[in-house]
């Protein structure tokens, strides 16, 4: 019996051996099969060449990944040396995809108006789907933009700009309670500082909801925003790290909460704009769930670039006495005028000096891309003559920060901010820039350009004034080090829209008239 035992314990030995040795090699040529088709994806993507009527082509050194490390790390640096390197139009590999990028000015009308060959639509849902989690089932751009421009022009806008100019002098007020008396000074980072009054200002005009009363506080909106936004390009680029990527669920899931309430009707004191978008999104076949995420969408889109710009234009106003100075004279003598005869943001809209140190500031901060799919094969017209075709599944990006906004040629001293550059000597506004002896149709490009230009514009440009305005009209504002520079910026944050600072400019403020 013992033996038998033996023989029955030894064959089951053997048997579970053979099992494991299976499984080991089953195992074994599956990771040699994904290996052989990885090889094979990397030869069948490297394998690409140029043809001779297509753009210079630059791979890179690593299969599939291309550039795409030093494009998300610096995209203005790379794509400066890619400019040396090749010339005013090439194609690169980032990330497993072709990308042309196009730095002539004078050309960028053969892909701006060009509504066929090339598509906006489809890169945006990429992005749409790994910042926002959003997938619109019905969406229609053509139908939302329409809805948009009827809210942001006209009456419509004036009502707006009244709204958060009302909220711009509340939060302002708020801002100094914090002084013991009126001769103290409270201390800031400038960059928080903006950011956080014209994000909750425009939280407040556009998606409603009031401080110390039941509905939700901008406060908490922007704190959870924030945390959304420093994680914003990592999540665009997929390169989270995991404890990142939980960070950036939970702030996400935190964000639709509180934008749950926000457009659903007369009483949640949201913008009209707000709830028809709501509306149509709803009409478009979006659940509640779809709803709340594409608020958020909209949150971004609206606040996200206000505040960085306001920041970097009282920074370089700060830095520069001469400019701050002939800010403030423009200022001062709007608010001299006869307050009866016009109001004040009616006299607000005729600032030539502000007007050209805004222009210059962005010019100096706005480094959104302007990207296109290739859905059919183009032939690409230069305007100096040259053709060269573009393949179909690759992408288009135009990057004008590059050209036309730092270009020395089109900007003298381009890294220089100088308020006065988008104004004649007589004081009227500058329109005439010119590269390669052409004048220039397009010579700073922060707001996009033709059919997918910023439609909220205007309604941008109307809260920066406003609360440039008030900051100067009513703060004693200065640097805590008065011989402070401007921060360097943040790299990554090329291609997403207004550049934000790697670091802060600390200020004080107190009130005005404490003097």
């Amino acid at each position: 019996m013992i033996l038998v035992n033996k023989e029955r314990h030894a064959t089951t030995g053997k048997l579970r051996y053979m099992v494991h040795l299976s499984r080991n090699c089953a195992m074994i040529w599956t990771i040699l099969l994904l290996v052989q088709g990885m090889l094979l994806l990397f030869v069948l993507v490297s394998k690409r060449s140029r043809s001779e009527k297509e753009p210079p082509l630059d791979k890179g050194v690593i299969p599939w990944l291309g550039h795409a490390l030093e494009f998300g790390r610096d995209a203005a640096k790379f794509l400066n040396r890619m400019k040396v390197k090749h010339g005013d139009i090439f194609t690169v590999r980032v990330a497993g995809h072709y990308v042309t990028v196009l730095l002539d000015p004078s050309s960028y009308d053969a892909v701006i108006e060009d509504s066929v060959s090339l598509d906006f639509t489809r890169y945006a849902q990429v992005l749409m789907d790994r910042i926002f989690s959003l997938r619109l089932p019905h969406h229609n751009p053509a139908v939302e933009k329409a809805l948009t421009k009827q809210h942001f022009e006209g009456e419509s806008l004036s009502c707006l700009s009244s709204t958060m100019h009302r909220h711009l002098q509340s939060l302002l007020l708020q801002a100094q309670r914090p002084c013991h008396n009126q001769t103290d000074w409270n201390t800031d980072g400038l960059f928080s500082f903006c950011y956080s009054l014209l994000f909750r200002a425009g939280y407040l005009t556009l998606f409603g909801g009031e401080q110390n009363n039941n509905r939700t506080d901008p406060t908490d909106v922007y704190e959870e925003y924030r945390k959304f936004d420093n994680l914003l390009t990592k999540m665009a680029r997929t390169t989270l790290k995991p404890e990142e990527k939980r960070t950036a669920q939970s702030v996400r899931g935190r964000l639709w909460e509180l934008l749950a309430p926000a457009g659903l009707g007369e009483g949640s004191g949201s913008s009209p704009w707000l709830r028809d978008y709501r509306h149509l999104v709803q009409e478009e076949g979006a659940d509640e769930e779809t709803q709340r995420r594409a608020l958020l969408l909209q949150l971004w889109a609206t606040q996200g670039n206000v505040g960085p710009a306001a920041f970097w234009l009282l920074g370089f106003l700060l830095t520069n006495p001469e400019a701050m100075r002939a800010v403030r004279r423009e200022f001062s003598s709007i608010s001299e005028q006869d307050s009866a005869q016009c109001p004040l943001l009616d006299r607000l809209q005729h600032t030539p000096v502000f007007d050209s140190a805004l222009e210059e500031t962005l010019r100096l901060s706005a480094a959104p891309f302007i990207t296109r799919e290739v859905v059919q094969e183009k032939t690409l017209q230069m305007a100096n003559g040259q053709e060269y075709q573009l393949r179909r599944g690759d992408r288009v990006c135009l990057f004008p920060f590059i050209s036309p906004q730092m270009d020395p040629e089109i900007h003298q001293e381009p890294q220089r901010f100088k308020y006065e550059r988008f104004l004649n000597q007589d004081g009227s506004v500058k329109k005439d820039f010119f590269k390669g002896g052409r004048r220039l149709k397009y010579y700073t490009m922060p707001w996009g350009a033709g059919t997918n230009g910023c439609v909220g514009k205007r309604f941008a440009i109307s809260s920066i004034r406003q609360f440039v305005y008030l900051v100067l009209s009513h703060l004693e504002l200065e640097l805590c080090d008065s011989e402070a520079q401007m921060p360097e910026v943040n790299t990554s944050r090329f291609g997403f829209g207004m550049l934000q600072p790697d670091g802060d400019l600390a200020i004080r403020y107190k009130p005005r008239h404490s003097h």
